[in-house]
């Protein structure tokens, strides 16, 4: 075990592969419903393989997944793990506007709570999408009454990111919502995240046990780590019309996720979000705050 004292969170965003935002100017949503579905049999394999490892992770699930997979949800929550959302059917926020996002975030939270009989305090942003421009954002999800969320990554990308957001949880909206932030790690003056997805698959498997062996052992943190269901599963169905950027990030070394996962899984503790930041880790963000820019009523873009 690298750091056998501190707990890391393990996450998994439930989305198929063609619901990603890489694909969305060549799959309509309209297709959504034609097309294979692979999320039930990858999230099977993945319960599986947390069963095996005795970990229990946080599953943050589109409300588009749920409503149709309903079985699978209940699977997730019967075998111990926690249900967070994960907006309704992966539109960046970016793309909505205030009224447009409570209301998803809000129809998201009644259905996964109406399937599990399970309170959902958490909440990820498709794509990681609040931004400097929408951390109206967070005071939406406040009033909407999650007390935490994962949204927001401190790195220079040309697709999202913070680069100056504060590296672990802070609060935010008047102290109700806990933010927290996907895991980096300084190098040579830059934040580079070490806290999965694309970048896990990207890097090879000893960056990622050293950076985050970094963060538990000498800054005392825990980690919060990310993976898709597609991410497990090279033999999906190849999505035409995508630019060369896109087919990089999401086809790069996806027959070596599996033997990665099982690998991080023996090397960390790892357990729920709501269980290492909200009841484990609770004291140590109380002093931790980060300002809004404009509330959900009146945002400032």
């Amino acid at each position: 075990m690298t750091s056998p004292l501190i707990r890391n969170a393990m996450t998994v965003d439930v989305e198929d592969y063609f619901q990603v935002s890489a694909f969305e100017n060549c799959v309509n949503k309209s297709d959504w419903d034609s097309l294979p579905c692979r999320v039930e049999a990858n999230v099977e394999r993945i319960l599986s393989l947390f069963e095996r490892k005795n970990i229990k992770a946080t599953f943050f699930t589109l409300g588009w997944i749920a409503e149709r997979y309903k079985s699978m949800v209940r699977d997730i929550v019967d075998q111990g793990h926690e249900l967070a959302s994960h907006g309704w059917e992966h539109v960046r926020v970016t793309q909505q506007n205030p009224q447009a996002f409570s209301a998803d975030v809000r129809r998201s939270r009644a259905l996964l709570e109406d399937i599990s009989g399970k309170p959902v305090l958490g909440y990820r942003a498709a794509s990681y999408s609040i931004g400097s421009s929408n951390l109206w954002a967070l005071d939406c999800l406040a009033e909407a009454g999650y007390q935490y969320s994962s949204s927001i990554v401190p790195i220079h990308h040309d697709l999202y990111g913070i680069p100056d957001a504060p590296r672990f949880a802070f609060r935010t909206s008047e102290e109700r919502l806990l933010e927290i932030p996907i895991t980096t790690i300084p190098v040579a003056g830059r934040n580079i995240n070490c806290g999965g997805g694309g970048w896990f698959r990207l890097f090879p498997y000893a960056f990622t046990r050293w950076a985050m062996g970094q963060i538990n052992r000498k800054e005392g943190e825990p980690c919060i780590f990310y993976f898709h269901p597609w991410e497990i599963d090279p033999e999906q169905p190849r999505i035409s019309g995508a630019s060369r950027k896109a087919k990089f990030r999401h086809y790069l070394n996806l027959q070596k996720m599996y033997h990665r996962l099982e690998r991080l899984a023996d090397d960390f503790q790892w357990g729920r979000v709501d269980e290492v930041f909200l009841t484990g880790h609770k004291g140590r963000v109380k002093d931790n705050r980060w300002e809004l820019h404009g509330t959900c009523d009146s945002p400032t873009v």
